[in-house]
């Protein structure tokens, strides 16, 4: 979990609870045969890498494509939160041009990715990946939880969505 909110720092570091995620997380991955991590640019995310990148001995490779949606030109910090909670209950199309290329970004660079890659992102572009592999356009298809594992495969140049990750209660109210 994130040390502040989406209206109050560009970016947050995880807090004592998201520490204990990471580290859950970690055990979660531990045993499985990939050892490539990508994370996105945002602390909060190559924070929560760190135990399963420490595990395997690994230093984890940035990917600007896979950080967090970003809010409108010129929209203040007090209201990134209203702008995102409106966002969410739409659709990529509904956002235009700017926000479809950003899903375009996140898609394209899990399809670039050599190998199996275990990917620390954040909330709106996993599912814009789950959105890509079953066809939905909505920005928000499953509520997952901080740390939950979602699984996707690359078959043929094309998303498959394979399991979902836990969801839970973070959707921004």
């Amino acid at each position: 979990m994130a040390a502040a909110g989406w209206d109050a720092d560009l970016d947050p570091g995880l807090d004592q609870f998201g520490h204990r995620q990471a580290v859950d997380v970690r055990d979660q991955l531990a045993s499985i045969e990939c050892r490539t991590v990508v994370v996105s640019p945002f602390r909060r995310c190559q924070e929560t890498a760190v135990p399963l990148a420490a595990l395997w001995g690994i230093v984890p490779m940035v990917e600007s494509a896979v950080a967090e949606i970003p809010s409108p030109d010129g929209v203040s910090m007090s209201d990134r939160v209203e702008w995102l909670r409106t966002a969410m209950r739409g659709t990529w199309s509904d956002l235009g041009p700017r926000y479809t290329t950003f899903r375009d970004g996140v898609v394209g660079a899990l399809l670039r990715m050599p190998s199996d890659t275990v990917v620390f992102s954040h909330f709106v572009a996993i599912n814009a990946v789950i959105g890509a592999a079953i066809g939905d356009d909505r920005l928000v298809i499953r509520s997952l939880d901080n740390c939950s594992v979602t699984v996707v495969d690359v078959i043929d140049g094309q998303l498959h969505f394979v399991e979902g990750g836990q969801e839970g209660d973070t959707l921004i109210r």
